[in-house]
């Protein structure tokens, strides 16, 4: 993303900013900041080194974006959340280094006073991504064209989510999860998981996804192990809650551990519960 005839503004460090954009004098700017025309950028904002924000965005609110961020054109980061419950605090948005945010994208910021909404760092989120509310976001992450992320909700390292489809509010999605485009996500979805339909359901392992993490070169890791106990959480004709005691009392790798844990936490009084087997 090229950004020209930008300016060097000696009230901002080494940053660049387009005669048309109007930066408050008391945004933070860090040098190789550039800022395109018709950009906003307003008087709580802290912008890192590297960071380009495109022509016509909007950053506003206690905002944080760190270092060599992509911001294209159009993006909003820290308007408001979309919650009647919101009473004007001051709350924030803290996004990390290395994110691509592609047209269109919104994030507000939380809701209610020392509540924030977070980004990790290099996530790519395509454009016409919404993340709403006091969502928390990980690290590596990719989020399809027309994604909508409810408030409250939580995706973890490496998930990768399809397009055009809607996240749930206070709905956990797990480490190297991946859901298919047009999923109705409206329970929790475990790490390591494939996930698809309408309603969404389980489909089986992400192994795509698990060869292309390096995980299996890990002696740590094994393959056979989170299958078994896959099967045992998801297939078995018991409650969740029986299947997961008799998955937590056997062997178990780092992955089985992972998983084992991210459902028992899924089914507690605070959560929404994971999402079921296709076949139950």
């Amino acid at each position: 993303m090229e950004i020209k005839n930008t300016k060097r503004n000696p009230d901002f460090r080494g940053a660049r900013v387009h005669p048309n954009a109007v930066v408050d004098s008391s945004a933070e700017l860090h040098d190789g900041v550039s800022i395109a025309s018709g950009a906003i950028v307003g008087p709580n904002v802290i912008i890192e080194s590297g960071t380009k924000i495109g022509s016509n965005a909007v950053i506003e609110g206690k905002t944080k974006i760190g270092k060599d961020n992509k911001v294209f054109p159009n993006v909003f980061i820290g308007l408001e959340p979309q919650d009647l419950k919101y009473q004007g605090a001051s709350t924030e948005v803290i996004i990390g280094d290395n994110n691509t945010f592609r047209e269109c994208v919104t994030i507000n910021k939380a809701t209610d006073e020392g509540e924030k909404t977070i980004i990790g760092n290099n996530n790519l989120l395509m454009a016409y991504t919404h993340i709403g509310h006091n969502c928390v976001l990980g690290n590596g992450i990719v989020l399809s064209n027309s994604v909508q992320v409810a408030g409250h909700v939580k995706i973890e390292d490496n998930a990768i989510i399809g397009g055009c489809l809607g996240i749930h509010q206070f709905v956990h999605v797990g480490y190297l999860a991946m859901i298919g485009g047009m999923t109705r996500v409206d329970r929790d979805v475990p790490p390591f998981c494939l996930a698809e339909g309408h309603p969404g359901r389980l489909r089986g392992l992400n192994r795509v996804g698990i060869k292309r993490s390096g995980l299996m070169e890990n002696e740590e890791f094994d393959l056979k192990l989170l299958q078994n106990t896959w099967n045992l959480l998801f297939k078995s004709n018991d409650v969740i809650s029986i299947s997961l005691g008799m998955a937590m009392k056997g062997k178990l790798d780092i992955s089985s551990a992972k998983l084992c844990e991210f459902v028992k936490d899924s089914i507690s009084k605070q959560r929404r519960g994971p999402m079921p087997s296709v076949n139950l």
